[in-house]
């Protein structure tokens, strides 16, 4: 079906809807296991792996959320079918992470980790996106634990699962490995406009290699 194309309704630019996907009206709650309780004073947000200097950053919950804040509009796309969009995603941008902590040159994916060791691998690439975000607000509310409180990764351009709620950190990796719902028969990159959305539909090149 090709790109998105865009279109103005008020202040925001919003998308047509990816093929096999439908409007949703409101925010349904989707995610695996239970909402974790948020312990400010055990939070942390690190990142690791392959980083320039070899070392780990990291940050507890008031440095991490005093970054530079910025606002990203756009949609929403569950692999489950329904899109939501031209939502105000408010947060830190991933390359204000990538600015501060950056990856070794020979960095090609990240893993991104969140609560309960549940994770989503992305390219370089994507995660290095200008509207890539660690979201903290949506519409100029702070997010609920059930949509992803105190940090939800968004990811605009792909579908929702590989932006993780409940995030603690990303790794840097040199080489491409699955997450949690990839290892489980998702898609390896995810993205709606091609309706990539099951391992058996990769072509060669889309996964790991063996």
């Amino acid at each position: 079906m090709g790109q998105p194309v865009e279109r103005e309704t008020g202040e925001a630019a919003v998308s047509e809807l990816p093929p096999g996907q439908r409007l949703q009206r409101g925010w349904p709650v989707t995610h695996y296991g239970p909402v974790p309780k948020f312990r400010p004073e055990r939070w942390e947000f690190s990142v690791f792996g392959a980083t320039a200097d070899g070392g780990k950053r990291s940050w507890n919950h008031e440095e991490f959320t005093a970054l530079p804040y910025t606002t990203v509009v756009a949609d929403l796309h569950c692999v489950t079918k329904f899109s939501m969009l031209g939502a105000e995603w408010g947060g830190i941008p991933a390359r204000t992470v990538l600015d501060i902590a950056p990856p070794a040159p020979d960095v090609t994916h990240v893993m991104v980790w969140a609560e309960y060791g549940f994770s989503s691998n992305l390219r370089l690439s994507d995660f290095a996106s200008d509207r890539t975000i660690f979201a903290t607000h949506k519409d100029g509310e702070l997010l609920t634990a059930e949509h992803g409180f105190p940090l939800r990764l968004v990811v605009p351009h792909l579908y929702a699962w590989k932006g993780p709620k409940w995030v603690r950190g990303v790794e840097y990796m040199t080489a491409d490995r699955r997450g949690f719902w990839e290892e489980r028969g998702y898609h390896n990159i995810g993205d709606p406009w091609r309706e990539q959305r099951y391992s058996y539909q990769e072509e060669p090149g889309e996964g790991p290699e063996l």
